[in-house]
């Protein structure tokens, strides 16, 4: 069957084979390709990167050959299974990013239309920040309807309204979990947190993945400062959080749709119920659409925006930034110290920006 494979796809790409020809059994391509498959990181995996396969078929070497994909010492049909399945165009990769998955994985981003959105950016969909090894995940442009998301329990408040049509007409990556003492520490060189001790529910070795807290709006900018990064505005924040779904908290692997059922919300947040009034590591409860964690509960999370309670009546529908000036600046999610409230999409309470308080950190974003 191997053979056959082989001949058809000799057959099939003879004109290529001289230009394979130009390239010796020591050929190497650049260092660094684009993707898996893009043996001459031209961007693309097509016929010339085939060609370059098939004129080191079966060639040993301890994985020297550039077309031995997968490292095992000798080019063959794994690796030409490993070209095929990566056929077209590759996915960018940002410049200060390393990546770790091109395509979004369907066990995590469920739902075909948003997978859909995410290839189309043309981006990577999942990368570390190299500098820091923040995980992100690509968030893709697009239009939601923003404001009141209801609970059963709790209505909404004035300034959740009116909903309102937003479209964000540029792809971002937005951490996959919110910054952790860790990270916050190795930038920052101290720790503010007050959640700093081990418990029954929290081992010594995971402390440090508990999210940051008591850190204010205005010391959050040196971290930025220091790592390129931004905070999230905050249409783009709940367009994220909603990740496709309409209710009043998010959906998650098993309840796709999201829910208005407040009894449900210990499945994606720690808060008072659950958390025993601490923070908890990062990525402990479910994912919502995007693979986003801890977006509800564990700690609320700064956004860029200055709070008005009636800026949803005046905000512009393409890319909204908040008021241009204010007194306080908008937090978003709810933490370990909430009710089911604070942890719908729309909640959006203000606080000032040098309020450190220790039920409050970040979720970082950056453009691509």
């Amino acid at each position: 069957m191997v053979t056959e494979t082989i001949q058809a796809a000799r057959s099939a790409y003879a004109a290529l084979v001289a230009v394979a020809a130009i390239a010796s059994l020591s050929w190497t391509a650049p260092a660094h390709a684009q993707c898996e498959g893009d043996i001459d990181s031209s961007g693309h995996v097509d016929g010339a990167d085939l060609a370059i396969l098939l004129s080191t078929w079966g060639t040993t070497g301890n994985g020297m050959y550039h077309s031995d994909l997968n490292n095992d010492g000798i080019v063959g049909g794994t690796d030409m299974t490993i070209l095929l399945s990566a056929w077209g165009p590759c996915a960018v990769v940002p410049a200060w990013a390393t990546l770790i998955e091109a395509t979004p994985d369907p066990e995590v981003v469920w739902d075909d239309d948003l997978r859909g959105a995410i290839l189309a950016t043309g981006y990577a969909w999942r990368v570390k920040d190299t500098a820091t090894q923040i995980e992100m995940l690509l968030i893709p442009p697009g239009t939601f309807q923003m404001g009141c998301s209801a609970s059963n329990a709790y209505a909404c408040y004035s300034d959740e309204n009116p909903v309102h049509t937003v479209t964000l007409t540029n792809a971002f990556y937005m951490g996959r979990y919110e910054v952790t003492q860790a990270q916050w520490a190795a930038r920052m060189g101290s720790n503010p947190s007050y959640f700093q001790s081990a418990s029954s529910q929290v081992p010594a070795d995971q402390v440090p993945n508990r999210p940051v807290e008591r850190v204010s709006w205005t010391t959050i900018q040196g971290f930025l400062a220091k790592t390129g990064m931004r905070l999230p505005t905050e249409a783009e924040w709940e367009y994220a959080y909603r990740a496709g779904t309409t209710t009043a908290f998010h959906g998650s692997m098993g309840n796709p749709s999201g829910t208005n059922d407040d009894t449900l919300a210990g499945n994606i947040a720690w808060y008072t119920p659950n958390s025993n009034y601490h923070t908890r590591p990062v990525g402990g409860k479910l994912a919502n659409g995007y693979g986003l964690h801890d977006m509800a509960g564990n700690a609320f999370e700064w956004v860029n925006d200055w709070y008005s309670d009636t800026y949803y009546s005046s905000s512009p529908q393409i890319n909204p930034t908040g008021p241009k000036s204010g007194s306080y600046r908008v937090l978003r999610g709810g933490s370990w110290f909430s009710d089911t409230y604070d942890l719908r999409a729309s909640y959006r309470p203000g606080s000032t920006p040098d309020d450190s308080s220790l039920n409050v950190g970040f979720r970082v974003a950056r453009d691509p």
